[in-house]
């Protein structure tokens, strides 16, 4: 996760082989605050539509990666 942006642009990217790439570089640390974030993305109201439908996206590769 060298950079920030990228990894924004890979996880939010509606993509599951970039999503996966994106969580997968997070360090263990941060995964659960970005996750948080994720959720906070999907159930706050100020999100644009598309965020949301990126964030939702995201949370479900995540939740996949999970239970593999």
């Amino acid at each position: 996760m060298d950079d920030p942006t990228l990894f924004w642009d890979n996880l939010l990217s509606r993509e599951a082989d970039r999503i996966e790439a994106a969580w997968r570089s997070l360090p263990q640390a941060y995964r659960k605050d970005v996750r948080d974030h994720l959720v906070a993305m999907v159930t706050e109201v100020d999100w644009h539509p598309e965020q949301v439908k990126s964030a939702e996206a995201a949370l479900n590769i995540i939740d996949l990666l999970k239970e593999a």
